[in-house]
Protein backbone atom coordinates (compact mmCIF):
# COMPACT_ATOMS: atom_id res chain seq x y z
CA UNK A 1 0.00 0.00 0.00
CA UNK A 2 2.81 2.21 0.90
CA UNK A 3 4.44 1.48 -2.62
CA UNK A 4 1.11 2.68 -4.69
CA UNK A 5 0.20 5.99 -2.67
CA UNK A 6 4.41 6.40 -3.05
CA UNK A 7 3.39 5.70 -6.94
CA UNK A 8 0.47 8.14 -6.90
CA UNK A 9 2.33 10.80 -5.35
CA UNK A 10 5.18 11.09 -7.58
CA UNK A 11 2.28 10.95 -10.53
CA UNK A 12 0.36 13.92 -9.03
CA UNK A 13 3.65 15.85 -8.65
CA UNK A 14 5.33 14.75 -11.30
CA UNK A 15 2.03 16.07 -13.38
CA UNK A 16 1.81 19.39 -11.27
CA UNK A 17 5.85 19.86 -11.96
CA UNK A 18 4.97 19.87 -15.57
CA UNK A 19 2.30 22.13 -15.93
CA UNK A 20 4.37 24.62 -14.28
CA UNK A 21 3.20 24.46 -10.44
CA UNK A 22 5.64 25.27 -7.69
CA UNK A 23 6.35 23.37 -4.47
CA UNK A 24 8.19 25.70 -2.36
CA UNK A 25 6.29 28.63 -0.58
CA UNK A 26 8.72 31.70 -1.25
CA UNK A 27 7.32 34.17 0.44
CA UNK A 28 9.74 35.81 2.74
CA UNK A 29 9.37 36.63 6.43
CA UNK A 30 7.73 40.09 7.00
CA UNK A 31 9.98 42.38 7.60
CA UNK A 32 11.07 46.70 7.89
CA UNK A 33 13.90 48.21 6.84
CA UNK A 34 15.30 50.11 9.70
CA UNK A 35 18.41 51.50 8.87
CA UNK A 36 20.75 52.05 5.33
CA UNK A 37 23.26 53.39 3.76
CA UNK A 38 25.61 52.65 0.80
CA UNK A 39 25.48 48.76 -0.03
CA UNK A 40 24.42 48.62 3.75
CA UNK A 41 20.02 47.70 4.15
CA UNK A 42 19.52 46.25 8.17
CA UNK A 43 16.26 44.94 8.47
CA UNK A 44 14.06 43.93 11.62
CA UNK A 45 12.55 40.94 10.79
CA UNK A 46 9.30 40.49 12.53
CA UNK A 47 10.22 38.74 15.48
CA UNK A 48 10.27 38.70 19.20
CA UNK A 49 10.53 41.26 21.65
CA UNK A 50 12.74 39.94 24.48
CA UNK A 51 15.67 37.75 24.39
CA UNK A 52 19.36 38.20 22.78
CA UNK A 53 18.95 39.98 19.16
CA UNK A 54 20.99 38.07 16.33
CA UNK A 55 22.46 39.57 13.50
CA UNK A 56 22.18 37.50 10.30
CA UNK A 57 25.28 38.04 7.82
CA UNK A 58 25.48 37.07 4.18
CA UNK A 59 28.11 37.04 2.01
CA UNK A 60 28.41 39.58 -1.03
CA UNK A 61 27.36 38.03 -4.18
CA UNK A 62 24.17 36.65 -2.81
CA UNK A 63 20.81 38.17 -1.48
CA UNK A 64 20.04 37.70 2.10
CA UNK A 65 17.75 34.79 0.67
CA UNK A 66 20.13 31.87 1.96
CA UNK A 67 18.88 33.00 5.77
CA UNK A 68 15.18 33.23 4.32
CA UNK A 69 15.19 30.19 1.97
CA UNK A 70 11.76 28.86 1.86
CA UNK A 71 8.98 28.50 4.55
CA UNK A 72 9.41 25.14 6.48
CA UNK A 73 13.41 25.46 5.75
CA UNK A 74 14.04 29.36 6.77
CA UNK A 75 16.48 30.20 9.47
CA UNK A 76 14.71 33.26 9.99
CA UNK A 77 11.45 32.24 10.41
CA UNK A 78 13.37 29.32 13.19
CA UNK A 79 14.94 32.14 14.93
CA UNK A 80 12.19 34.71 15.01
CA UNK A 81 9.73 33.83 17.55
CA UNK A 82 12.45 33.32 19.65
CA UNK A 83 14.59 36.81 19.91
CA UNK A 84 14.98 39.75 18.17
CA UNK A 85 16.25 38.86 14.44
CA UNK A 86 18.25 41.79 12.19
CA UNK A 87 19.18 40.99 8.73
CA UNK A 88 21.18 42.50 6.34
CA UNK A 89 21.80 43.05 2.85
CA UNK A 90 24.02 44.43 0.63
CA UNK A 91 21.61 45.44 -2.74
CA UNK A 92 22.75 44.98 -6.00
CA UNK A 93 25.99 45.79 -7.07
CA UNK A 94 26.90 47.34 -10.52
CA UNK A 95 30.11 49.50 -11.79
CA UNK A 96 29.54 52.12 -9.61
CA UNK A 97 30.71 49.71 -6.21
CA UNK A 98 33.69 48.65 -8.05
CA UNK A 99 35.84 50.88 -6.04
CA UNK A 100 34.31 49.55 -2.45
CA UNK A 101 36.95 46.79 -1.16
CA UNK A 102 36.55 44.87 2.22
CA UNK A 103 37.44 47.66 4.49
CA UNK A 104 33.77 49.20 3.25
CA UNK A 105 32.02 46.40 4.92
CA UNK A 106 34.89 45.62 7.82
CA UNK A 107 35.75 48.97 9.18
CA UNK A 108 31.98 50.83 7.96
CA UNK A 109 28.74 48.24 7.13
CA UNK A 110 28.94 45.38 9.93
CA UNK A 111 29.93 47.97 12.35
CA UNK A 112 26.91 50.00 11.47
CA UNK A 113 24.66 47.17 10.92
CA UNK A 114 25.86 46.04 15.17
CA UNK A 115 25.66 50.07 16.25
CA UNK A 116 21.75 50.00 15.50
CA UNK A 117 21.11 46.52 16.35
CA UNK A 118 22.42 48.17 19.90
CA UNK A 119 20.58 51.15 19.76
CA UNK A 120 17.22 49.19 19.22
CA UNK A 121 17.52 46.86 21.41
CA UNK A 122 19.80 47.75 23.98
CA UNK A 123 21.86 44.17 23.58
CA UNK A 124 25.12 43.51 21.38
CA UNK A 125 23.85 40.96 19.04
CA UNK A 126 25.02 37.40 17.88
CA UNK A 127 26.60 37.28 14.52
CA UNK A 128 25.52 34.74 12.24
CA UNK A 129 27.81 34.92 9.24
CA UNK A 130 27.46 32.42 6.62
CA UNK A 131 29.98 31.45 3.68
CA UNK A 132 32.25 35.06 3.24
CA UNK A 133 29.78 36.50 5.63
CA UNK A 134 31.23 34.12 8.32
CA UNK A 135 34.57 35.85 7.21
CA UNK A 136 33.62 39.23 7.46
CA UNK A 137 32.23 38.92 10.72
CA UNK A 138 35.36 37.80 11.96
CA UNK A 139 37.16 40.56 10.59
CA UNK A 140 34.52 43.31 11.96
CA UNK A 141 35.31 41.29 15.11
CA UNK A 142 38.74 42.24 15.30
CA UNK A 143 37.98 45.35 14.66
CA UNK A 144 35.52 46.31 17.13
CA UNK A 145 35.23 46.49 20.84
CA UNK A 146 35.09 42.89 22.18
CA UNK A 147 31.78 43.64 24.24
CA UNK A 148 30.31 45.15 20.96
CA UNK A 149 29.56 41.64 19.38
CA UNK A 150 28.12 39.00 21.80
CA UNK A 151 29.24 35.91 19.98
CA UNK A 152 29.99 34.32 16.43
CA UNK A 153 28.47 31.55 14.48
CA UNK A 154 30.88 30.96 11.28
CA UNK A 155 29.28 28.45 8.79
CA UNK A 156 30.86 27.27 6.19
CA UNK A 157 33.61 29.80 5.64
CA UNK A 158 37.13 28.89 4.73
CA UNK A 159 39.76 30.17 6.32
CA UNK A 160 42.74 28.37 4.71
CA UNK A 161 42.71 28.76 0.99
CA UNK A 162 45.38 26.13 0.35
CA UNK A 163 42.69 23.21 1.58
CA UNK A 164 40.39 24.38 -0.90
CA UNK A 165 40.91 21.45 -3.83
CA UNK A 166 38.47 23.41 -6.13
CA UNK A 167 41.17 26.35 -6.42
CA UNK A 168 44.18 23.84 -6.56
CA UNK A 169 44.20 23.50 -10.32
CA UNK A 170 44.57 27.73 -10.55
CA UNK A 171 47.49 27.70 -8.85
CA UNK A 172 50.29 27.10 -11.83
CA UNK A 173 48.57 29.46 -13.88
CA UNK A 174 48.73 31.84 -11.15
CA UNK A 175 52.73 31.07 -10.68
CA UNK A 176 53.29 30.80 -14.34
CA UNK A 177 51.92 34.40 -15.05
CA UNK A 178 52.89 36.23 -11.26
CA UNK A 179 49.60 36.03 -10.24
CA UNK A 180 48.30 38.64 -12.45
CA UNK A 181 46.28 36.22 -14.38
CA UNK A 182 42.96 37.47 -13.60
CA UNK A 183 43.84 41.36 -12.86
CA UNK A 184 42.50 42.58 -16.29
CA UNK A 185 39.44 40.80 -15.94
CA UNK A 186 38.17 42.60 -12.87
CA UNK A 187 39.93 45.93 -13.74
CA UNK A 188 37.82 45.91 -17.43
CA UNK A 189 34.61 44.96 -15.84
CA UNK A 190 34.78 46.75 -12.54
CA UNK A 191 33.02 44.01 -11.35
CA UNK A 192 32.99 39.91 -11.05
CA UNK A 193 29.26 39.82 -13.01
CA UNK A 194 26.56 37.69 -11.61
CA UNK A 195 26.25 35.06 -14.63
CA UNK A 196 29.93 34.11 -13.71
CA UNK A 197 29.14 33.88 -9.49
CA UNK A 198 26.51 32.23 -10.56
CA UNK A 199 28.62 29.40 -12.53
CA UNK A 200 31.67 29.16 -10.06
CA UNK A 201 28.91 28.09 -7.27
CA UNK A 202 27.32 25.91 -9.95
CA UNK A 203 30.66 24.03 -10.56
CA UNK A 204 31.35 23.94 -7.10
CA UNK A 205 28.54 21.35 -7.29
CA UNK A 206 29.24 20.06 -10.64
CA UNK A 207 28.14 16.69 -9.22
CA UNK A 208 25.25 17.45 -8.06
CA UNK A 209 24.37 19.27 -11.12
CA UNK A 210 24.97 16.20 -12.84
CA UNK A 211 22.91 14.13 -11.14
CA UNK A 212 20.05 16.53 -10.79
CA UNK A 213 17.68 15.08 -12.93
CA UNK A 214 18.04 11.75 -11.48
CA UNK A 215 17.76 12.74 -7.85
CA UNK A 216 14.56 14.69 -8.77
CA UNK A 217 13.25 11.29 -10.51
CA UNK A 218 13.91 9.58 -7.44
CA UNK A 219 12.27 11.74 -4.98
CA UNK A 220 9.09 12.89 -7.42
CA UNK A 221 7.32 11.66 -4.56
CA UNK A 222 8.95 14.07 -1.77
CA UNK A 223 7.26 17.45 -2.13
CA UNK A 224 9.65 19.04 0.89
CA UNK A 225 12.31 17.39 -1.64
CA UNK A 226 11.52 19.17 -4.52
CA UNK A 227 10.18 22.45 -2.79
CA UNK A 228 13.57 22.46 -1.38
CA UNK A 229 15.25 22.06 -5.02
CA UNK A 230 13.00 24.97 -6.29
CA UNK A 231 13.96 27.44 -3.66
CA UNK A 232 17.81 26.47 -4.32
CA UNK A 233 17.63 27.04 -7.80
CA UNK A 234 15.63 30.14 -7.22
CA UNK A 235 18.75 31.17 -4.32
CA UNK A 236 21.29 30.33 -7.22
CA UNK A 237 19.25 32.61 -10.20
CA UNK A 238 19.60 35.90 -8.02
CA UNK A 239 23.04 36.21 -7.13
CA UNK A 240 24.63 39.41 -7.60
CA UNK A 241 28.10 40.80 -8.86
CA UNK A 242 31.44 41.36 -6.67
CA UNK A 243 32.89 44.41 -6.80
CA UNK A 244 36.39 44.83 -8.38
CA UNK A 245 37.88 46.10 -5.75
CA UNK A 246 37.03 43.73 -3.31
CA UNK A 247 37.92 40.79 -5.57
CA UNK A 248 41.13 41.88 -6.35
CA UNK A 249 41.67 42.10 -2.61
CA UNK A 250 40.25 38.28 -2.16
CA UNK A 251 42.44 37.05 -4.85
CA UNK A 252 45.60 38.77 -3.65
CA UNK A 253 45.02 38.58 0.40
CA UNK A 254 42.88 35.40 0.51
CA UNK A 255 44.00 33.10 -1.93
CA UNK A 256 47.92 33.99 -3.05
CA UNK A 257 48.89 35.21 0.57
CA UNK A 258 46.19 32.81 2.77
CA UNK A 259 47.02 35.61 4.83
CA UNK A 260 43.08 34.91 7.15
CA UNK A 261 45.29 31.56 7.81
CA UNK A 262 48.60 33.22 8.96
CA UNK A 263 46.25 35.25 11.23
CA UNK A 264 46.81 38.81 9.80
CA UNK A 265 45.52 40.41 6.75
CA UNK A 266 46.32 44.03 5.85
CA UNK A 267 43.17 45.98 4.01
CA UNK A 268 42.95 49.29 3.47
CA UNK A 269 46.11 49.87 4.59
CA UNK A 270 45.48 48.87 8.26
CA UNK A 271 46.78 45.54 9.39
CA UNK A 272 43.85 43.40 11.02
CA UNK A 273 44.72 40.56 13.48
CA UNK A 274 42.10 38.17 13.80
CA UNK A 275 43.35 37.18 17.44
CA UNK A 276 41.82 40.30 18.36
CA UNK A 277 38.26 38.73 17.96
CA UNK A 278 37.47 37.38 21.34
CA UNK A 279 33.78 36.23 21.53
CA UNK A 280 32.73 32.69 21.65
CA UNK A 281 32.59 30.94 18.66
CA UNK A 282 30.49 28.42 16.90
CA UNK A 283 32.47 27.00 13.72
CA UNK A 284 30.62 24.94 11.69
CA UNK A 285 31.80 22.98 8.62
CA UNK A 286 29.68 20.99 5.62
CA UNK A 287 30.51 17.23 5.42
CA UNK A 288 30.45 17.70 1.68
CA UNK A 289 30.96 21.22 1.13
CA UNK A 290 33.61 21.43 -1.80
CA UNK A 291 33.43 25.17 -1.56
CA UNK A 292 35.05 25.55 2.64
CA UNK A 293 35.57 21.93 3.20
CA UNK A 294 36.36 21.09 6.78
CA UNK A 295 39.95 21.86 6.89
CA UNK A 296 39.91 24.89 5.47
CA UNK A 297 36.93 26.14 7.90
CA UNK A 298 39.25 24.66 10.88
CA UNK A 299 42.09 26.83 10.36
CA UNK A 300 40.00 29.44 12.39
CA UNK A 301 41.29 27.58 15.18
CA UNK A 302 44.49 28.19 14.78
CA UNK A 303 44.46 31.57 15.02
CA UNK A 304 41.89 32.40 17.57
CA UNK A 305 43.79 31.14 20.66
CA UNK A 306 42.07 33.38 22.72
CA UNK A 307 38.64 32.91 21.87
CA UNK A 308 36.32 30.30 23.30
CA UNK A 309 35.87 28.08 19.72
CA UNK A 310 33.67 25.24 19.12
CA UNK A 311 34.45 23.29 16.27
CA UNK A 312 31.88 20.80 14.75
CA UNK A 313 30.69 19.29 11.17
CA UNK A 314 27.46 18.96 10.10
CA UNK A 315 25.60 16.71 7.24
CA UNK A 316 25.45 19.26 3.38
CA UNK A 317 27.29 20.85 1.18
CA UNK A 318 27.98 25.16 0.58
CA UNK A 319 23.95 26.07 0.99
CA UNK A 320 23.15 22.96 2.53
CA UNK A 321 24.72 23.05 6.17
CA UNK A 322 23.19 26.34 6.59
CA UNK A 323 19.30 25.58 5.21
CA UNK A 324 19.16 22.65 3.83
CA UNK A 325 16.40 20.21 5.48
CA UNK A 326 18.75 18.35 7.84
CA UNK A 327 19.88 21.97 9.25
CA UNK A 328 17.05 21.75 10.92
CA UNK A 329 17.55 19.44 13.23
CA UNK A 330 21.45 19.20 12.92
CA UNK A 331 22.67 23.34 12.91
CA UNK A 332 20.04 25.31 14.05
CA UNK A 333 20.19 23.64 17.21
CA UNK A 334 23.52 24.30 17.78
CA UNK A 335 22.99 28.35 16.76
CA UNK A 336 19.94 28.20 19.28
CA UNK A 337 22.32 26.30 22.39
CA UNK A 338 25.17 28.75 21.39
CA UNK A 339 23.31 32.01 21.50
CA UNK A 340 21.71 31.36 24.38
CA UNK A 341 24.95 29.84 26.09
Amino acid sequence: MAVLDGMLAAAGNAAHRVLGGGFADLTPWPRELVDSGRARRLYHCDSAETGAPVLLVPPLGVPDSPYDLRRGCSLVEHLAPQRPTYLLDYGPMGFAERGLGLEHWVDEVLPAAVDAVRERTGQAPHLVGWCFGGILSVLAAARLDVDAIASLTVVASPFDFTKVPLLMPLRPVVAATGGHVFTPVYRALGTIPAPLVRAVFQISALDRQLTKPFAVAAHLHDRDYLAQIEAVERFTATMTAYPGRTIAQIYHRFYRENALAQGSIEIGGTRVDLAAAKQRTLLIAGRSDTIAPRRSVAALLDVLPDAEVEFTTAKGGHLGVLTGRAARTEVWPLIDRHISG
